[in-house]
């Protein structure tokens, strides 16, 4: 069924009117029919009039902020971009924004590693000085930023708008990494599209530009840091910004460049932190650029973000939208990757659990691959749809969770009525000794003392080539056996660990993988989640504290959450070891952690809870 935009009809009554409306409605049908939306199924539909690239308004302006970003003593301005459906002009129609707002817009600095930081050092000890990345040059002249979502959504009756973030492109300001400046410049840019704030047509001058065309409702999306930008903005409450689709969202710094106390790095960006995040967007006015750096960077970043210790702290706080959610007001449909190894899934599965307390509309969209990925287009226009055009298509009520299967297409989710699943059910597990080779990974504590175990820290042998060895001292690994029935893992896995160290500082890694690992280039088919943790830090997240050498030391923590069914025939293993060469530092060979098996335990969400996972073990006949 369709339903049009349309004005409404005010009944008439009495004969003198009656010719008076006739009159006017031979005049209006020598007028060409007015361009309107469509909806069918709930969704905007792609309308001719619209769809036509040559015809459409496109522009360019820049909206002055609330800050000062780069101390000049003016507020700030950020460069915007505006492609609109002609009819907003000639045919005064108002349509709502779909809006996406970006660091990288104009262009980036380099990823040669002699640009990271060099991990090759101890843990505590001061890192080597990393090399200056080359200054990214000034773009061409200021225009059209960007042509991102403008196929998508134009020809559906939407206008899109894309903006630089402070400090990078032709916006004013500096970049900050989290910082407020990030989220008051998008809120800037959406107050100006409902009448608030001021536009101008160029960066320095008084000549206005105002959003008549906008209906006062905009929504958000984008992914990887443009995916961060939309929740920023959500987090001051802005008024008009009705609905958000963050994608592969980085919710917390410290998330990202830390992990459970310990200095971890983004998976592919070995040696990256906050400071060189900030000059690979370090795009802005190269004059600008020093102030910038000596004021951010050397002042803020290089300061407070504590790489020495990775403790948690005010600097990180402050960049952990978590803690920013009070005034959310937008309807959320988050969506992620469970293998996605640079911004972790953690990151949309924290806050969407944060959106369901608060009671705002919320939705989570989660698939098998790797970083990015959107919902598929349905998803996404149901929501637009229903919180930008007010259409009624009952996505409230709606599955929350869309979860993409093992082995189905991206845009063929299977519906959940929520995440975790709600029939998922925490079933602790227990290492038996043997984990030199692969030990026991049972349902119930060995009977009597359990012995200890040593691994031997040796950063030159990868993750891949430890969990597909037969033995190793480099690693213990645990597993169940072999499944006798596929078995659905969903949620948050935990390990408590009782450990004593060598040294005063260790990594600690843990692999949860599938077994037998079938080939050793293929991560993806075989780990089932992954976590991090410093041991220094086993009291305190803000406070670490030197290992005594052979001092057992007791901690629990999460590793990423999941959400997979692991095959028939396959085993659930649990694989300890130190240094991860994919994402911690890499300290000299030869720390030793032993594991206390008796007071270790894995927390494994599995939906059927212990009954399940024994049938699936055939336990249970």
């Amino acid at each position: 069924m369709s339903t049009l935009v349309s004005v409404c009809h005010v009944p008439i009554v009495g004969r003198v009117v009656v010719g008076a409306l006739l009159a006017a409605t031979t005049a209006l049908a020598q007028q060409p029919a007015r361009t309107l939306p469509v909806f069918t199924d709930g969704q905007a539909q792609i309308v001719a009039g619209f769809a036509k690239p040559d015809e459409w308004i496109r522009h360019f302006l820049w909206v002055e902020t609330t800050f000062d970003s780069d101390g000049d003593g003016k507020n700030d301005r950020v460069h915007v971009d505006v492609t609109r459906p002609r009819q907003t002009d000639a045919e005064e129609l108002r349509v709502p924004v779909v809006y996406e707002s970006s660091p990288y817009f104009a262009g980036t600095g380099g990823t040669d590693s002699r640009w990271f930081w060099d991990p090759k050092h101890e843990l505590g000890a001061e890192p080597p000085v990393r090399g200056a990345m080359p200054s990214i040059a000034v773009g061409k002249a200021a225009g059209m930023i960007s042509n991102s979502e403008v196929q998508t959504w134009v020809p559906r009756g939407f206008a899109v708008v894309h903006s630089s973030s402070p400090g990078t492109g032709y916006s004013q300001g500096c970049p900050t990494v989290g910082g407020d400046n990030e989220s008051l410049a998008p809120k800037c840019v959406i107050d100006w599209l409902c009448g608030r704030a001021k536009g101008f047509t160029t960066v320095d001058g008084d000549v206005a530009v105002t959003a008549t065309w906008c209906t006062g409702k905009v929504g958000m999306t984008g992914t990887s840091y443009n995916g961060t930008l939309p929740l920023a903005a959500a987090t001051t409450g802005v008024a008009g910004l009705e609905a958000i689709i963050p994608i592969a969202p980085n919710t917390s710094y410290y998330h990202y460049y830390r992990s459970h106390g310990l200095v971890r790095h983004p998976g592919g960006y070995m040696g990256e932190d906050i400071d060189v995040l900030y000059d690979f967007i370090n795009s802005g006015d190269p004059a600008r650029r020093q102030w910038c750096n000596q004021h951010v960077r050397d002042a803020e970043m290089h300061t407070r973000f504590d790489r020495l210790h990775g403790d948690y702290n005010d600097f990180w706080a402050g960049r952990d939208y978590l803690n920013d959610l009070a005034p959310l007001r937008a309807a959320v449909l988050m969506a992620h990757a469970w293998n996605d190894w640079n911004v972790m899934p953690e990151h949309s599965v924290r806050i969407y659990a944060a959106l369901k307390l608060k009671g705002v509309p919320c939705q989570a969209f989660f698939h098998q691959g790797g970083h990015g990925g959107p919902p598929p287009l349905t998803l996404q226009n149901r929501w637009f749809t229903r919180f930008l055009y007010g259409v009624d298509n009952g996505v409230e009520k709606d599955p929350r969770s869309w979860i993409v299967r093992e082995g189905d297409k991206q845009n063929a989710p299977t519906p959940y009525a929520d995440y975790p699943h709600p029939d998922a059910q925490s079933v602790s597990l227990y290492p038996q000794v043997g984990g030199a080779a692969i030990g026991e990974l049972r349902r119930e504590r060995a009977i009597g003392q359990q012995p200890t175990e040593t691994l031997v820290d040796d950063v030159a042998v990868a993750g891949a080539e430890l969990a597909g060895a037969a033995s190793s001292p480099h690693r213990l690994l645990y597993a169940t056996p072999p499944l006798a029935t596929a078995l659905h893992l969903s949620g948050t896995a935990k390990l408590t660990i009782r450990l004593s160290c060598s040294k005063a500082a260790a990594n600690l890694s843990v692999w949860l993988v599938q077994l037998p690992w079938t080939d050793s280039k293929q991560i993806t088919d075989n780990v089932i989640t992954r976590g991090w943790a410093d041991p220094q830090n086993h009291a305190s997240l803000r406070e670490s504290e030197p290992l005594v050498p052979g001092r057992q030391y007791e901690l629990t923590f999460d590793l990423q959450p999941d959400d997979q069914v692991i095959a028939k025939g396959r085993r659930i293993g649990l694989m300890l070891f130190s240094s991860d060469r994919d994402f911690t530092l890499w300290p000299a060979k030869g720390t030793e952690l032993t594991i206390d098996l008796g007071a270790t335990s894995l927390a494994l969400p599995v939906v059927g809870g212990a009954v399940a996972f024994d049938q699936a073990i055939g336990a249970v006949k």
